[in-house]
């Protein structure tokens, strides 16, 4: 993994290939959007974001908490924290130096391990899709056995939120099946412009 620069503009890549960028950032910003409707009003609320990225879904979900909320942000790679600190943050407006973040430096499949019916919503942009492009452990998260501990982290009602470069309708069935009401969404990487997105929806049924 790593950070290059090209004028106003940064951008991660992994292997060769880029990753994410400082100019697209509004499938990353719907994430948290669609993942946190359900907390507007509230002054409180607890999220999971997996994946720091280049914060913008930290910093949205942060916009759309109350001033009680905590939102832990899961990462599993210590130097994209330090580039978000040292390089990224103006863009997502510091996301990091928020009182109500909690910053985790660990795969957030061991963070999801840890809590039960704690989350009100839990937002995942750990890897390109289902398929796990970038890392073959996170393909884990996408199957019956991680999308069990999603739903066990979560609150009764609760929403998890994954994020994808690419639709997937064998993982809305899975989801569906896995005890969640399931819905797929679209977005574009520049908002409502650019490249389309998909983004899940999975709302924790009632036990």
């Amino acid at each position: 993994m790593e950070l290059f620069q090209q004028g106003q503009e940064w951008s991660i890549w992994v292997n060769g290939d880029p990753l994410m960028t400082t100019s697209k950032s509004g499938s990353e910003e719907a994430l948290a959007e669609l993942g946190c409707r359900k907390l507007a009003g509230r002054p409180d609320g607890n999220v999971l974001v997996g994946g720091l990225g280049m914060g913008f879904t930290l910093s949205a979900a942060l916009r759309l908490s109350g001033p009680q909320a905590q939102v832990r942000v899961a990462e599993l790679v210590p130097a994209v924290v330090a580039w978000n600190r040292e390089h990224l943050g103006a863009f997502a407006g510091f996301p990091l130096d928020d009182p109500r973040t909690i910053v985790d430096v660990r795969d957030v499949a061991n963070v999801l391990r840890q809590f039960t019916n704690t989350y009100d919503a839990i937002l995942l942009d750990v890897d390109n899709g289902p398929s796990a492009m970038t890392q073959d452990a996170n393909v884990w998260l996408y199957q019956p056995q991680g999308l069990e501990v999603i739903r066990k982290a979560l609150r009764p009602g609760g929403v998890v939120a994954f994020w994808s470069a690419y639709a997937d309708p064998a993982f809305t069935k899975r989801l569906g099946r896995s005890g969640f009401v399931a819905s797929e969404h679209q977005t574009g990487a520049h908002g409502g412009k650019g490249s389309r997105h998909v983004i899940w929806l999975g709302e924790k049924k009632a036990a």
